[in-house]
């Protein structure tokens, strides 16, 4: 198991981030962390935001004036003793209207969203067919070994 600097920031007001969401983004982070870095050290920031916030990120980064469900800055610094990924912006409102539009919880879409994000961070991608089905066939393996894992530590 690798060692995870993580920062978790909840800078939204509108849904209570629950201790154990935090507990759960931790250990999903911890675990597809040690599936796809080689590094011993890893840091990774994840910050809680609202639409607005999220829509005036995606507008002033990437020229998008929309409100997306989640960001990733890869920042994938490599140094002596760690590696640094990157910041995750996740916006909560989003999780909780896509969780109700595809039928399942806000947990399993926070922690797709989480996964997808993350895989972003280390260079994975969705523009092209040919990516976007090799990331999907990621996050599903990734979520899925998760599941298991975490409910077998349980």
């Amino acid at each position: 198991m690798r060692h995870l600097d993580l920062l978790i920031d909840d800078r939204q007001k509108a849904l209570a981030l629950a201790e154990e969401d935090r507990n759960l983004i931790q250990r999903l982070i911890a675990f597809v962390a040690d599936k796809i870095c080689d590094e011993d050290k890893v840091e990774v920031s994840v910050s809680f935001v609202d639409g607005e916030e999220i829509r005036a990120l995606n507008r002033d980064y990437r020229g998008v004036d929309r409100v997306t469900d989640v960001l990733s800055f890869p920042m994938d610094m490599a140094f002596d003793d760690y590696r640094n990924l990157g910041d995750v912006i996740i916006n909560t409102e989003k999780v909780k209207e896509q969780a109700e539009e595809f039928g399942h919880s806000y947990r399993r879409e926070l922690t797709y969203l989480t996964v997808h994000s993350l895989l972003h961070l280390v260079g994975y991608d969705h523009m092209e067919e040919d990516e976007k089905r090799i990331m999907r066939e990621r996050e599903e393996e990734l979520l899925a070994a998760f599941e298991r894992e975490d409910y077998e530590a349980r």
